[in-house]
């Protein structure tokens, strides 16, 4: 065949390739429209008749094998230079790095613990219950019965047979109550839900809920004002406190619990509305409903709650709380 010695030299020019982009080339120069093998195929009409099957024969043999170095070639290439790229970029993960970040907590569980590690030196035990309750422990027992409006006020996630998601860690309180005589002195900490979401509720978030039970007349409000004021300054620095009457079913009397606006100091600004004062959390005397709902007698105590990620965002000045629930890491890395 005349075109052997020819094809024998891209045989050579295969092997000898030593890049990807070579191989390519070749690949254009042998096989393309214009490429040797075409130029070859179209000879065909110049071979006598008798020995167009054999040069077929044999030219197809060529294309087969050119092929098949061609795509074992590059595939050698492609390996190769895996190999030089994963040997030039290796990393000793034993080696020691100072450029290792890191991790902290995230600014929502930095502030649940420091208001656990607060009261748990004030002598509270830390109490825990599920997160899906019954009507009875959610409501009821607090004073909540099924006619009440205040429910509406809760937004609540029900399930079938009057179980939901709790709204409140109140319900912590009713259990702990039905399986412990007082004295008690506990908080309940943890993850409650809701269905609302903007800038300042979101349908999951976190509350820490108190509650203090002592024989009649040894639990007074004076002994309720006296903890949180002290609390607050812990929490917020040197900031005016002030409670202001208001109603929750479970407690009677009810106060709504404000600090001086720590962005203005007092002065009036955007945050406060003007007002120089920020609502922080609520609290009252047990109402007596509720202890006798758990079966109490001759008994007194007071309970308070708040929200973790209204101390949170007051803490580390942020403006929507839903920005601690998106895992924007720019917004984390600041907490370290």
């Amino acid at each position: 065949m005349n075109g052997d010695s020819i094809l024998q030299e891209w045989y050579d020019a295969i092997k000898s390739a030593d890049s990807i982009d070579k191989i390519e080339e070749i690949r254009i120069a042998v096989f393309g429209k214009k490429g040797i093998m075409n130029a070859e195929f179209a000879r065909m009409k110049d071979i006598p008749d008798a020995e167009k099957g054999t040069f077929a024969k044999e030219l197809n043999i060529h294309k087969e094998g050119l092929n098949a170095l061609l795509l074992d070639r590059k595939l050698f290439l492609a390996m190769e230079h895996l190999q030089a790229t994963m040997k030039a970029e290796a990393i000793d993960v034993s080696l020691y790095s100072s450029e290792t970040e890191r991790g902290s907590l995230h600014p929502v569980m930095e502030t649940m613990d420091r208001i656990v590690e607060y009261f748990v030196a004030m002598n509270f035990s830390v109490q825990t219950g599920p997160m899906v309750e019954d009507d009875f422990h959610n409501f009821e027992a607090l004073n909540l019965p099924k006619y009440h409006p205040a429910r509406d006020m809760q937004d609540t996630f029900y399930f079938k047979d009057s179980m939901l998601l709790r709204t409140h860690t109140s319900p912590v309180q009713i259990r702990t109550m039905l399986s412990t005589q007082p004295p008690i002195r506990m908080i309940a900490p943890g993850a409650v839900f809701r269905r609302d979401y903007d800038i300042t509720h979101t349908p999951m978030f976190h509350q820490v809920e108190g509650l203090v039970v002592e024989e009649a007349g040894k639990v007074s409000f004076a002994n309720l004002k006296f903890i949180l004021e002290d609390f607050l300054k812990t929490m917020f620095g040197d900031v005016e406190v002030r409670f202001r009457p208001s109603f929750f079913p479970f407690t009677e009397p009810s106060a709504e619990v404000d600090i001086s606006c720590i962005f203005c100091g007092g002065e009036g600004c955007r945050v406060c509305s003007k007002t120089g004062w920020l609502e922080v959390l609520g609290c009252g005397i047990v109402d007596p409903n509720v202890f006798k709902a758990v079966g109490y007698e001759n008994v007194s105590g007071y309970a308070f709650g708040l929200g973790v990620e209204r101390f949170a965002m007051l803490i580390h000045r942020i403006g929507d709380l839903r920005s601690l629930f998106e895992g924007d890491t720019r917004l984390l890395e600041q907490f370290r």
